[in-house]
């Protein structure tokens, strides 16, 4: 199901230019292609071709990612994240389809300065080491206006859009947005999981909703042109978050509660309130989130209940995809960061574990997925188009 390798992209490494062993600590790195067993959809020549038309004609976005490689063995993880210098996963993107990607880093496992994440110094860290290799190539770009993302289209580039999951490191410090947006952030999520100085996190029990001073940051994102994104926001503070902004918000990656009851699900409520004031929800599937009764065993059928589910609830102009993917061991960062993060205790639907989610393993197989799923069940063009990135592209076109 991959694309052939991107022609603009001539073979570019994570710091390249750099002295291994001298400049930077060398660690094994998962397979970027064949990790895991080729997906087959079991599409014929003919629908193939209308997949790579497609991707090739049209701008297609994954909402959330983390296109970084991990180390192939996972119990260096955190001895690489260490480290700071994670590896963008250029290789593997070259073959993805994509136009444009929000990466979200890997801010909460960067543990720098502190095992927890999640601190200012260590998203600088992040941040800049990711964005100065990036500066060192020309295959992907980094991507602050929707102007960006329609020249790397035309150039056959790939835009990478700064995305943040939370809104933890700026603390109390409101002028920490402005920075972020100085150095290229274009969407930030309010709390992960765990509340904040700004709202209520999922996990949480009791969700005491959007405080002060994450209604001075809404405002704040609002002007600076930066989009919302509540996927880790608890359901009152999602609500009120949505109510609060004066454009579109993102749930960038999550899915239906309706589907699968666990509290990392958003709530019809929910769901339908960000769809309301022209928002869009992207669909998860990282390991063991979007599952269904249909299909407990995360897979690609897994995610398309959620699609199907979702699509009948609140139209499809307002879902998308955002993956939640990386390249290597997603499982195993689960498994090695499991006590950084308070877990909520509520039960989950038993269900099978699995070592990874067949059909959208990475973020170079989840869209070419998604596409060919959606080309096998015979949804229009223009339906495809609006949920590979055309309804993604008209809320930037509000928020930006």
């Amino acid at each position: 199901m991959l694309q052939e390798t991107a022609p603009r992209y001539r073979g570019h490494k994570s710091y390249s230019y750099l002295e291994p062993h001298r400049d930077y600590r060398i660690f094994e790195l998962a397979d970027e292609v064949g990790r895991v067993p080729d997906f087959d959809l079991g599409l014929s020549d003919a629908q193939r071709q209308r997949v790579d038309r497609l991707l090739a004609e049209n701008v297609a976005i994954s909402l959330h990612e983390h296109p970084v490689i991990l180390p192939k063995d996972v119990s260096e993880l955190r001895a690489y994240n260490r480290t700071a210098r994670q590896h963008t996963a250029y290789a593997g993107l070259a073959r993805s389809g994509l136009a444009a990607v929000f990466d979200n880093f890997m801010a909460g496992a960067s543990c720098v300065t502190s095992e927890n994440g999640w601190k200012w110094n260590d998203l600088i860290y992040a941040l800049g080491m990711r964005l100065s290799d990036v500066a060192k190539q020309d295959y992907v770009v980094l991507a602050t206006s929707l102007a960006d993302i329609y020249a790397a289209k035309r150039n056959g580039q790939l835009a990478l859009v700064a995305g943040l999951e939370c809104c933890t490191p700026i603390e109390n410090e409101l002028d920490r947005i402005d920075i972020l947006y100085g150095f290229g952030v274009r969407q930030l999520g309010i709390a992960y999981s765990q509340s904040n100085m700004l709202g209520g996190g999922l996990s949480e029990y009791a969700d005491g909703g959007l405080t002060h001073l994450g209604r001075r940051a809404v405002d704040r994102m609002n002007r600076l042109g930066i989009a919302i994104d509540i996927s880790h926001s608890g359901d009152r503070t999602s609500l009120e978050v949505i109510e609060a902004s004066q454009v579109p918000v993102f749930i960038t990656h999550a899915g239906a509660r309706a589907v699968w009851n666990t509290p990392r699900m958003k709530p019809d409520e929910v769901i339908r309130a960000c769809a309301e004031r022209g928002g869009v929800i992207g669909i998860e599937a990282a390991p063991h989130t979007t599952l269904s009764e249909a299909h407990p065993s995360h897979s690609l059928d897994s995610v398309m209940d959620h699609f199907t589910y979702l699509v009948d609830l609140v139209g499809i102009d307002h879902v998308s995809f955002g993956p939640d993917t990386m390249f290597g061991d997603h499982v195993g960062v689960h498994q090695t960061y499991a006590n950084n993060y308070a877990h909520d205790a509520r039960p989950v639907p038993d269900h099978p574990r699995v070592p990874y989610v067949a059909g959208m393993e990475n973020p170079a197989e989840a869209i070419n997925s998604v596409a060919g799923w959606l080309v096998a069940h015979d949804y229009s063009d223009d339906e495809i188009v609006k949920v590979i990135g055309g309804n993604t592209i008209r809320v930037l076109e509000q928020v930006w």
